[in-house]
């Protein structure tokens, strides 16, 4: 049975879930930043996923980075798929801008997490529900 990992569960909020992929969002909230978690027990990799469900995946971030760059105006959209710290397979999806605290380097370790208010949380996934909302997402 799938379970999220407990750091991810920690880390980030569950926004909804595409057909394959639980859906999150990062509570750091320096950058717009998703995280897809593919509800299948016990894989690791991209390649551990079937044949289908790779192509799912696919499609599954492509819509997520799409949506993203749209609503963030993102100068550019980081997609990768880490997993040093957290074995279960996730893919981030980050917007970065060019006066992010980070840019150009990666984000990890370069700022401290920066928590969101109640409210501007709250907006941040309205947004991303609302645009994503159909075509094989659905909220929570």
């Amino acid at each position: 049975m799938f379970e999220l990992h407990p750091r991810l569960a920690d880390d980030s909020i569950v926004i909804g879930h595409f057909d394959l992929s639980l859906l999150l969002l990062s509570k750091d909230a320096n950058y717009p930043w998703c995280i897809l978690v593919p509800q299948r027990e016990d894989v690791f990799e991209i390649h551990h996923l079937s044949e289908e469900d790779q192509l799912q995946l696919m499609r599954e971030s492509c819509r997520l980075a799409e949506v993203m760059t749209s609503l963030f105006d993102a100068h550019k959209m980081n997609v990768a798929g880490l997993g040093n710290v957290v074995r279960q397979l996730h893919i981030h999806h980050i917007a970065r801008f060019s006066d992010d605290p980070a840019w150009p380097q990666p984000i990890w370790g370069k700022v401290p997490m920066k928590a969101y208010s109640s409210e501007q949380l709250a907006e941040r996934i309205k947004r991303l529900q609302n645009a994503l909302v159909g075509e094989g997402f659905a909220v929570k």
